[in-house]
């Protein structure tokens, strides 16, 4: 039988660790102390896999026999990254310019363990067709939901009924982490049956 292996995630996210917990992968949480890239002129998938790397590396020098899941999340107009809004006024103007259309969901996914010299990471996207919105429905969506916490200013698993007219399946992509691919190359990797929080 091999050794167990502590699987640590890399992220502050209570989503992400309750999808984990959703397809029984279990884990530990440590925060990488990291500055993550967030201009808005980069190509998104460029910047969620940097930002997934840099979060998977910090915590993997730390923890070197550990395997570390980092992963990050944007929403992308074309080629614009809608990142986190500073404000409510900006908040607004993002679900504004959603508003009718649909867009893509980028998360980069990091897996890295030092001592066995693993390090793999990809760009999961899906797409998310917005309802057009009312000035009564972008108020009402963010008197229920913190917007200001969320890439493009909403989050799927919130409120869903006002602003979403429809997304591809699996939700966890759009929610901030692939659990299905993240359990599936785990399962390749031969590492699933000895991970340990």
């Amino acid at each position: 039988m091999p050794a167990p292996l502590r699987f640590i995630l890399a992220s502050a996210s209570p989503r992400r660790t309750e999808l984990l917990r959703e397809v029984g992968l279990p884990h530990s949480v440590e925060v990488a102390a990291v500055t993550e890239h967030e201009d808005p002129s980069t190509d998104p998938r460029v910047m969620v896999l940097h930002n997934a790397r840099l979060k998977a590396m910090a915590v993997a020098r730390k923890f070197p026999s550990a395997l570390i899941l980092g992963a990050d999340t944007t929403v992308a107009l074309g080629d614009s990254a809608l990142n986190k809004p500073a404000d409510l006024a900006e908040s607004r103007a993002m679900l504004r310019r959603l508003s009718g259309r649909e867009h893509t969901v980028h998360t980069g996914v990091c897996l890295v363990c030092l001592d066995r010299g693993l390090q793999e990471e990809a760009d999961i996207t899906a797409w998310v067709r917005f309802k057009a919105l009312s000035e009564d429905d972008i108020s009402r969506y963010q008197s229920l939901v913190n917007t200001l916490d969320k890439a493009g200013a909403y989050g799927i698993q919130e409120g869903r009924e006002i602003i979403i007219d429809d997304y591809q399946r699996p939700i966890s992509t759009i929610m901030g982490l692939p659990v299905e691919y993240v359990a599936e190359r785990l399962e390749a990797l031969g590492l699933r049956a000895v991970l340990q929080a």
